[in-house]
C-alpha cells in the first residue's frame, strides 16, 4: 500500500509562485510514474502533468512553461513548482502515482492519490 502526503500550497497573487511536495512511503518511489491533477469547484479533475521514472516530464498545455515537475527519488518527494501563477490555475491540486514507465495524463490509471491541497491565485 503506497501512501501519498502532500504539502505545501496556499494562497498567492496573480504572478507569484508556489511549490507542491508529495512524499510517498510504503512503496519503491523510483518505480512510479508520478502525476499531478487539479480539480476546480463544478469541474473535472484535470491533468496537470506528469514525471516517468526515467524523470521525463508531460505537461498540459496550460501550464506548459509555468510548471515544473521533478523528483528526488533519494527523498521519495515530487514536486510541483509553480510560476507566473493565473486566477484559473486556483483548484485543489493532488499527486497520484502508477507503477508503469510511461506517462499518463488519464486520472483512471492512476492508483494512489494524495490527500490534496488549496491552491488559490488572486487576481
Amino acid at each position: 500500500q503506497v501512501q501519498l502526503v502532500q504539502s505545501g500550497g496556499g494562497s498567492v497573487q496573480a504572478g507569484g509562485s508556489l511549490r507542491l511536495s508529495c512524499t510517498a512511503s510504503g512503496g519503491t518511489f523510483s518505480s512510479y510514474t508520478m502525476g499531478w491533477f487539479r480539480q476546480a469547484p463544478g469541474n473535472e479533475r484535470e491533468f496537470v502533468g506528469c514525471i516517468t521514472r526515467s524523470s521525463i516530464t508531460y505537461y498540459a498545455v496550460s501550464v506548459k512553461g509555468r510548471f515544473t515537475i521533478s523528483r528526488d527519488n533519494a527523498k521519495n518527494t515530487v514536486y510541483l513548482q509553480m510560476n507566473s501563477l493565473k486566477a484559473e490555475d486556483t483548484a485543489v491540486y493532488y499527486c497520484a502515482s502508477v507503477r508503469v514507465p510511461g506517462g499518463s495524463n488519464w486520472s483512471g490509471a492512476y492508483d494512489y492519490w494524495g490527500q490534496g491541497t488549496q491552491v488559490t491565485v488572486s487576481s
